[in-house]
Parts: C-alpha cells; structure tokens; sequence
C-alpha cells in the first residue's frame, strides 16, 4: 500500500518527478543524445547496460535528492536492476529521498480517431504485485492526442481511468498520461475537450481512489486549475513533450501549482564523455532550473 510518507511528498514536497524511464524504443535516441551512439553497442542488453549507467548517475549526483526532485519514473528493467548496490526504488527512496514510480504501458496502438490508444496490458496485475515488492509507490502509463476528436479523446480517457482503477485497487497511485501532441493545429481545442472529459471520469472515482494527471503543458496557460483543485488529484504534473528545456521551463511557470516531470528536457546537456565534475554540475544547474519553474 502507499507510503504515508511518500504520499505526502507526492501531495506537497516541492519540486518536481523525474521521467527516467525511456523503454527500448526511444533508449537509442537518449543514448544518441547523451553522447553514445549506435556503433557504440552490439546488443540490446548493452544498450540497456548503458541507459542503466546513465541512470544510475543521475540518481547518484549530489543534486538528485528529494529537496528539490520529489519522484522519479522508472523504465521495468531499472526496477529490477540495482543501484549502488541497492534494489532501485529502495535505492532512490532510502538514500536520495525520491519516490519511485514505474511506467507500466507497453506502447501504443496505431492512431485511430485522432489518438494513439496503450496496447493491451495482459500481465499488468503480476507487474504491479512485482512492484509492490519492489517498494515502488504509484505508475504511470502514456496514451497520445494527435487531434480535436470527440471521440477519441473520450476513449483515451475511459482508457486511462479503467486501468487506473486496477492499479489503485492493487494499492499503487497511478499517474494517467494522456498526452497532446505540442506540434498539432488544434492542440488548444483538445486540451478543452481533455480536460472536460478527465474531469467528468474524476466524478466516479471513490474516497481514497486518488490519481495523478501527467499533462503536455496547455496553451491556455492555468487550464488545469480545476484539476489541481480537484480532491481526488494528488498532482498534476507536466512533461516537457519536446520543448527544450528553457521553453518548457517558461511554459510551466505560468501554470500555477503544475510541477514538472520531465524526461528529455531533464537530461538536456548531459554526456557520457563529461568528467564526475562536470556531469554533476550539469544535472546541478538542469534540476535548479526545472525547479524553480515548478515551485511557481
């Protein structure tokens, strides 16, 4: 069940959750941007061996602590993975104050009626009981809007709170991640019609079904009052969504009460080729910053 203490921070810690949890399909891409490419590994497993690296540096920077990074998402292989020689989410928890979560989808249908609906989860109960073991505290799981559509909005959202209910009943806190795509014509239409649609299926959650909301960042800025309001919303939380990272700092400062949970965005400036020094001043002055737009 959720940690007391854990929820606590997830309702009012200041600062912001880490997304560090690309899968297989965009690892070579954050690979690439890091500063290691394709030819530099032969395997999928020393693809994972170096995104395991990488995060294991994060979490061990002397700014990776909970005063300033409340959360981290974690990819399933992190989970089972160590840290320092600690199981990752006790890792993350017991030395760095950060409460661990883990991305549960498995990617994404083909786009119909304007969104891309998660791909079925068959095995979803046996990864929660794994990440209970674990000490994970919540999830997350990404769905996208590629268009105004009724329709498919009103599904993706079904979607999301469906599966969100099966993870609460296991008791984990699910982040629901229908996402906008930020390049789209009709984003600003979208994100009305989201919100509407989020809100109306917040109405059948029960006492204590409490959710988290991972939201591109609107183009209204302070859309997402009402779910910040809302008493069954722990947080709501923003992904960067391919702004760099100044842009969507500027961008989430004008949301009141939105913290950041940034994957791209957080790693920006980064390089498997920088010295200790270097690597930790740059992840030093990249949390400074995604902080201070967050506690806004």
């Amino acid at each position: 069940m959720a940690n007391a203490d854990q929820l606590a921070q997830m309702k009012s810690g200041k600062g912001f959750i880490a997304a560090l949890d690309q899968s297989g399909g965009s690892t070579p891409k954050a690979l690439r941007l890091y500063g290691i490419e394709e030819d530099e590994y032969a395997s999928e497993d020393e693809m994972f061996d170096l995104i395991h690296q990488m995060r294991s540096r994060i979490a061990q920077a002397p700014a990776f602590s909970g005063e300033k990074v409340v959360g981290a998402i974690l990819f399933e292989k992190t989970m089972e993975r160590e840290i320092d020689g600690k199981p990752a989410a006790q890792y993350l928890w017991e030395e760095r104050g950060v409460v661990p979560f883990l991305k549960v989808d498995k990617g994404l249908k083909a786009e119909e009626n304007g969104v891309q609906l998660m791909k079925p989860l068959p095995d979803l109960d046996a990864l929660l009981d794994r990440a209970n073991e674990k000490g994970i505290f919540g999830t997350k799981m990404r769905s996208v809007v590629s268009a105004a559509n009724p329709g498919g909005i009103k599904a993706i959202v079904e979607q999301q709170f469906e599966v969100g209910k099966q993870i609460l009943a296991k008791g984990l806190v699910p982040i629901l991640e229908p996402e906008v795509t930020i390049s789209i014509d009709d984003k600003a239409e979208a994100e009305d019609m989201l919100l509407n649609e989020i809100v109306h299926q917040l109405d059948t959650l029960a006492e204590g079904q409490d959710i988290m909301l991972k939201l591109t960042l609107p183009t209204l800025a302070n859309l997402y009052a009402p779910l910040i309001a809302h008493p069954r919303v722990i947080r709501v939380v923003a992904l960067s969504g391919g702004y760099e990272r100044d842009e969507a700092n500027e961008k989430l400062a004008k949301n009141e009460g939105m913290i950041a949970s940034f994957s791209r965005a957080l790693t920006e400036g980064l390089s498997a080729k920088q010295s200790d020094a270097e690597f930790n001043a740059a992840i030093a002055g990249a949390i400074d910053s995604i902080y201070a737009a967050s506690i806004t």
